[in-house]
């Protein structure tokens, strides 16, 4: 790949990852912003929110990956202008999405007194379970509005999604400031206020974006539809192929972290509470590399579409490069700043100072966390999806998290060993899946050129 090359691949993959990143971006700074602002009321909420959301997340990053197949494919049929498939891809996605909602809420309210069993400090499980039982009713809107984010982002239209996540983020915060404490003549209504903020805002989400859709001249040329008739057993066959590995991909790593918050409540809540803002900080650098990821997932598939191999590779490594540069940055921001960083959270000393640790883990987890995301985008843009699940399931629950136990429990490290086998995890992806994406893409280069004829 030549500099030029390079120099229209990153502006091509800048156009398309900036809006994503942004909009990744919005979303994790609600988490953000709900962690300090429920930090303020003590350790206890705070570790009260890093037990319900390390459950509700798990359910919920399956959920997004299941929706993500909408986007390859569509970027595909795009590629081979094709909007009569899309119109079908947007429909049976639409199905599936709000069916994996509707499971994944269940799941999560008939599975939730389990936290009573898991070893937590009681008085953390007694904040935590009506907690999640708020925001686990935002799943189903939350669903309807990937479905329409998948649909535009495979289209290579990414700034609306952005736009209106901003928007109903912001209206988070504000309701945050207004049920948690009890401003504007309300009831202050602590961490269940956070819950009730979110659930208001995803709704919104969901209304936004379904009216921008259906009225936008841009989607008229797809004809969307939303229903049950002339569904397709093996197109819904093909989507849950992508979606549904992709989902496990994410409950590996997710599941992994969220396992660890369970460990951090076997040594204190200190401990847990530590873990959440540590882990709420790496999570902003890591939805930023996600919306890169996104924008490799694009590029790759829609080059795939137009059987372009050359610039398909040439694309990907150009967005490895990328993420490598903006997790250094990252890295070199978590360290600096290990200090200052979990002070906005908490004014507790012995909290903010295991923070600060657990930060400089996560600094020197930043590149690798950053490679294997996009590796997972680049390849789930080639279909790709089975092979990258096994790496993950074999990284975090076979060699990452038995490690982190170990180093935790047996040898005594306690929080710093937890997240010491995480960043083995982490590692071992990150190399795993950069070398799968150039030996798959290296061997489709190979089979094109070798069936053109030779003069």
């Amino acid at each position: 790949m030549t500099f030029a090359e390079f120099k229209d691949n990153y502006f091509k993959t800048t156009s398309l990852a900036i809006p994503v990143m942004l909009s990744q971006l919005g979303q994790v700074l609600v988490g953000v912003a709900d962690s300090m602002m429920v930090g303020r009321l003590g350790a206890e909420p705070l570790a009260a929110a890093s037990l319900a959301n390390s459950i509700f997340f798990v359910a919920l990053m399956f959920g997004i990956g299941v929706s993500m197949a909408i986007t390859p494919l569509v970027a595909m049929e795009d590629g081979k202008k094709n909007p009569k498939k899309i119109s079908g891809l947007f429909n049976h996605g639409f199905i599936i999405n709000m069916a994996t909602g509707t499971m994944l809420f269940l799941i999560i309210v008939l599975s939730s007194p389990l936290l009573h069993h898991l070893n937590q400090p009681k008085e953390v499980v007694v904040l935590a379970i009506p907690y999640l039982a708020i925001i686990t009713f935002s799943m189903l809107p939350f669903m309807f509005f990937q479905t329409f984010k998948q649909l535009a982002e495979g289209l290579s239209q990414t700034k609306q999604a952005m736009y209106i996540t901003i928007f109903c983020n912001g209206i988070n915060v504000f309701l945050n400031w207004v049920l948690i404490y009890g401003n504007l003549g309300f009831p202050a209504m602590g961490l269940n206020g956070a819950g009730w903020a979110t659930l208001i805002s995803r709704l919104m989400m969901a209304g936004i974006i379904f009216y921008y859709v259906w009225n936008s001249n841009r989607y008229k040329p797809y004809s969307l539809k939303m229903g049950i008739k002339k569904l397709s057993l093996p197109m819904i066959t093909k989507m849950l192929k992508i979606g549904v590995p992709t989902g496990f991909q994410f409950i590996f790593e997710v599941g992994a972290f969220s396992s660890a918050a369970i460990m951090m409540g076997w040594i204190s809540v200190n401990a847990l509470a530590a873990h959440q803002i540590a882990i709420n900080l790496a999570s902003v650098s890591y939805m930023m590399a996600s919306g890169l990821s996104i924008a490799a997932m694009i590029r790759v598939g829609n080059q795939l579409g137009r059987n372009d191999i050359r610039t398909l590779r040439d694309a990907g490594f150009t967005v490895f490069i990328m993420v490598a540069i903006f997790m250094s940055v990252s890295a070199v921001i978590f360290i600096v700043f290990r200090e200052f960083l979990p002070s906005m959270y908490i004014n507790d000393a012995g909290v903010i100072k295991m923070s600060a640790t657990l930060l400089v883990i996560a600094g020197l987890f930043q590149l690798s966390d950053g490679i294997q995301v996009v590796g997972l985008g680049a390849l789930r843009g080639m279909s790709d999806v089975r092979i990258p699940t096994i790496v993950t399931l074999v990284a975090y629950w076979i060699i990452g998290l038995p490690l982190g136990y170990v180093f935790a429990f047996v040898l005594g490290m306690n929080e710093v060993g937890i997240w010491y086998g995480l960043l083995i995890g982490l590692t071992v992806t990150g190399i795993l899946l950069l070398f799968r994406f150039h030996k798959l893409s290296l061997r489709l280069l190979k089979e094109k050129e070798s069936k053109i004829p030779t003069v």
